[in-house]
């Protein structure tokens, strides 16, 4: 599924907001047993992303070896990533 969202917010606006819709959706989502990526590009090309892989990952270690049922806490902190204009 991708879906687009167009705001008429202004550039400044909308760099402000999509920290927090980044954030808000991502808490949503995170409650749902799927896996998802979320990303949201500004009209200033500034990107704010958040993944979740779902509730059957397992942590396998740096051997292989599964740290039994133990699931890490997802990591909910926003990503700011380069502007397309940054990225060589």
């Amino acid at each position: 599924m991708n879906i687009r969202f167009v705001s008429s917010l202004t550039p400044d606006d909308e760099d402000r907001l999509a920290p927090g819709l980044v954030t808000a959706l991502g808490q949503l989502l995170d409650a749902m047993p799927i896996a998802y990526t979320l990303r949201v590009e500004t009209a200033t090309g500034k990107l704010y992303q958040h993944a979740h892989a779902g509730p059957d990952v397992v942590d396998i270690g740096v051997n292989g070896a599964s740290d039994s049922d133990e699931r890490a806490e997802p990591d909910r902190r926003e990503r700011p990533v380069r502007a397309k204009s940054e990225v060589s």
